[in-house]
């Protein structure tokens, strides 16, 4: 049973890229993790430094020491860290506070890199599941209930569905494994903080997961980016393929992993062997896709997230997108994950959290 476990676990992974695991057991025993959110006094400023309101609430702390799988092509990430989370709310939202240890600020995702011939190469090295460990970038994940059934004790586990005998959920499929929701009506809210396609932005990728599994309706099945009216990422590549299509007019040192809005330019290669043009173009998300801001930093090998987002979400399909954080009396289920340099590889803790406010 365990080693069928953790086969489903990879599985999902690879298709995914986002996987909060947790383990019945633990929530069985009594022995859940919990989080309270305290009311603040002030106003909380987002910038990745925490003012004297955050003294006001305890940080929990989570052992982060799970790794689904260890890639094939030498992967040397981190093995273990352990993230410490504090929340504070007002009338209007609520905030998070995050710190894990990463001895290694990892930007470099796909990056473009002109060869001694002229040419341009996009950096890349794919393990054995397709995925790439090597030039990718940090990343966060925060996997909320909305109404799912299960979930208090299983956490992601819940949403995590294999695919057997070349079958998923009775339709042709080559995936190793997908995410959808086992019922209509039910799912999940999933918070996706990416260094490079959102930290610049100081947005998360606020995503969720449902019941589709017609990939004929989403490619993904239950996974979908929430409704949004504009903005996202996308690939700098021109159209055959040989090179990037947009560079940042004047060059900064501190955006050369990522294009930005204000600063894209077509491409006009002036550059020598060795320089690095990025390999994503990013614009902030408007729309219920741009809920969750953030100020994000790293220094001394250590993350810190500051995170804000509105109690109670509105727009299109909100009710089913994001958790709301309407009764306050109530306990609020999670799950965190971190990506070190890492499309899918991650630690993660077993057991699922309790959030809830004082």
């Amino acid at each position: 049973m365990k080693t069928v476990k953790k086969l489903c676990w990879v599985m999902s992974l690879a298709v995914t890229g986002l996987l909060i695991i947790t383990n019945p057991s633990l929530a069985e025993k009594g022995n859940q993790m919990k989080l309270v959110s305290v009311k603040a006094d002030t106003a909380i400023t987002l910038d990745a430094v925490a003012e004297e309101a955050w003294s006001k609430a305890t940080a929990l702390e989570v052992k982060l020491d799970q790794l689904p799988y260890k890639p094939s092509n030498g992967y040397e990430g981190i093995q273990e860290t352990t993230a410490k989370i504090k929340s504070l709310y007002d009338d209007k939202n609520i905030y998070f506070y995050i710190q894990y240890a990463d001895p290694t600020q990892s930007l470099a995702r796909f990056p473009w890199v002109k060869q001694a011939d002229g040419k341009w190469k996009q950096s890349k090295k794919k393990d054995s599941t397709g995925h790439d460990n090597t030039y990718y970038e940090d990343k966060l994940g925060i996997y909320w209930e909305i109404k799912a059934r299960g979930f208090k004790k299983k956490g992601c586990a819940v949403s995590c569905h294999m695919t057997e005998n070349g079958k998923n959920n009775g339709i042709d499929d080559t995936s190793a494994g997908r995410k959808y929701t086992n019922k209509p009506g039910e799912s999940i809210d999933m918070w996706h903080w990416k260094s490079v396609r959102t930290g610049p932005l100081g947005m998360f990728d606020d995503q969720f997961v449902d019941d589709t599994t017609d990939p004929k309706k989403n490619k993904n099945w239950g996974r979908k980016g929430d409704t949004k009216l504009g903005g996202g990422y996308k690939n700098n590549v021109n159209e055959s393929k040989t090179g990037p299509a947009f560079m940042n007019s004047p060059y900064s040192e501190k955006d050369k992993y990522w294009v930005l809005p204000e600063t894209k330019a077509k491409f006009v290669d002036t550059f020598k062997a060795g320089d690095i043009v990025p390999g994503i173009v990013i614009t902030p998300f408007t729309g219920s896709r741009g809920d969750i801001t953030v100020q994000s930093s790293w220094k001394d090998g250590q993350w810190t997230l500051e995170v804000k987002r509105a109690l109670n979400t509105t727009g299109d399909k909100a009710e089913i997108q994001d958790v709301q954080f309407k009764d306050l009396k109530k306990a609020y289920y999670f799950g965190l994950s971190v990506f070190d340099n890492s499309q899918i590889n991650h630690v993660y803790h077993e057991g699922s959290i309790e959030l809830s406010f004082q």
